[in-house]
């Protein structure tokens, strides 16, 4: 089976979208970082490490420090699938990202997005 398009692309392309999203709504670049961060267990710094040295999303997610464990508490659609039916593990921690970006986007409080 080939592999989805997506995996091959960097974070650092697609990183500026996910804030502009966010801005376009009032909500702050500082606030992508931290969901990110969130997710993925990466520090400001190494996050930033990442993005600058145009890291692929397959690479960007295989190389998180820790990932979440309450990430599985994320439901819900994205593209017209259910993230909690995804199968294949990468395209799931794309997508719980992107769920993210979307709640924040909605003005969700980060308390609820971070599912404290």
């Amino acid at each position: 089976m080939t592999k989805h398009r997506i995996y091959s692309v960097s974070v650092a392309s697609v990183y500026p979208h996910y804030v502009a999203k966010a801005e376009k709504k009032g909500r702050t670049k500082a606030e992508v970082d931290e969901i990110i961060c969130w997710l993925t267990g990466y520090s400001q710094q190494t996050l930033d490490d990442q993005l600058a040295k145009n890291t692929t999303f397959e690479n960007f997610f295989a190389q998180a420090p820790q990932m979440n464990p309450s990430r599985s508490l994320i439901t819900g659609v994205i593209c017209g699938v259910r993230v909690e039916e995804i199968q294949e593990t990468t395209m799931r921690e794309i997508r719980y990202l992107d769920k993210l970006i979307d709640e924040l986007a909605k003005g969700k409080a980060m308390e609820k997005i971070l599912r404290k």
